[in-house]
């Protein structure tokens, strides 16, 4: 790519200070007319562009964006990621730019197989959604050759452009949320390092623990997913507990969800006999009749930071790289009760 022309390149030719150069190109005062022809002839024939033209030439540039989401994520339940590729899509059309969806399989993605979007040089730029194996974002990284941007994960094993939603704070405030309402014995429900945000969401947790003097029992952490396939399952029973949790932090509003179903077959209500919180404030129509109290990923938000950065990134521009965190929101609804005994010391 050839070097961008400035104005101490004219300058220098013509053994004028830029301030002149600038005055000629800008229509100024204070340069006589012989000077400002020779500065524009000049600048003509090195290429020069005002920076307003260069601005205007990046903003009218369409780029096609692919998307890579993986199979796992887009199962009958998984909602959630189609609502955040529609908010992709809505803001690259918003900016001129057309995106281009491919499902990676768990076949491709186990032996790290590179899209079709890629090998066929049909995108200018990657935005991949959702976790995949860490083996193929490092074939993908370096065998592309265009620029990437994660969303809603990070690559644990080396520096990348990120969007995330903010999963450790988020997850604080909500069991924080539960010590407000009288709770103390509060479970976790999330298969730890299955993804990068399930394992900060504990943390979040674990803080607030931590800060109201709570020793987290091992059987208070609850797995809720498949590490390899990432199928969503709940299978609990709060009398098998040695010492019940009264509230249960998920990890997401789907794993809250299933929770609630497999309490109510116990013959158990939310939130009369244990409290219940999610995370997302995104779940598949009917798949609950209580309404979860959770925290509102901003999926507008995440999806208008990723293509800002792409955009960036594809033409060349300074950006801030690494990851880019996006706020939400805690969202009360009906699956948090004070405790039901309220017999409670302060801590």
């Amino acid at each position: 790519m050839a070097k961008a022309v400035k104005l101490a390149d004219i300058a220098m030719q013509l053994g004028v200070s830029t301030v002149t150069v600038s005055k000629a190109l800008s229509g100024q005062k204070g340069v006589s007319e012989a000077m400002r022809e020779k500065i524009k002839q000049l600048a003509d024939e090195l290429g020069y562009k005002q920076p307003s033209a260069a601005r205007k030439e990046k903003a009218d540039k369409s780029y096609n964006i692919g998307v890579l989401v993986s199979e796992k994520y887009l199962g009958e339940y998984a909602s959630f990621y189609w609502k955040l590729y529609q908010s992709v899509a809505t803001r690259a059309v918003q900016k001129e730019c057309f995106t281009m969806l491919e499902v990676v399989s768990q076949e491709d993605e186990d032996a790290a197989r590179l899209p079709k979007i890629v090998l066929e040089q049909k995108a200018d730029g990657l935005i991949v959604i959702g976790k995949l194996r860490s083996e193929y974002l490092g074939e993908l990284r370096q065998s592309s050759g265009i620029p990437v941007v994660y969303l809603d994960f990070y690559d644990e094993h080396q520096m990348s452009d990120a969007v995330i939603s903010n999963s450790y704070y988020g997850t604080y405030m909500l069991t924080n949320y539960l010590f407000d309402k009288g709770h103390r014995k509060i479970a976790y429900v999330g298969t730890l390092l299955a993804t990068a945000s399930i394992t900060d969401r504990y943390f979040g947790y674990a803080k607030s623990m931590l800060e109201h003097g709570q020793q987290i029992a091992g059987e208070w952490v609850i797995p809720d997913r498949d590490m390899r396939y990432g199928v969503v399952r709940v299978d609990i029973d709060p009398k098998s507990m040695d010492d019940a949790p009264t509230a249960f932090v998920c990890n997401s509003d789907l794993t809250a969800s299933m929770l609630i179903g497999r309490l109510e077959e116990l013959g158990y209500r939310v939130p009369e006999d244990f409290s219940v919180v999610g995370f997302d404030n995104y779940l598949y129509p009917g798949l609950c009749d209580v309404e979860i109290t959770t925290y509102e990923v901003d999926l507008k938000e995440m999806a208008v930071m990723a293509i800002r950065v792409l955009l960036k990134k594809m033409g060349g521009e300074r950006y801030k790289q690494g990851i880019s965190i996006i706020e939400g929101r805690m969202v009360e609804k009906d699956s948090v009760s004070m405790c039901r005994d309220g017999k409670f010391s302060e801590t």
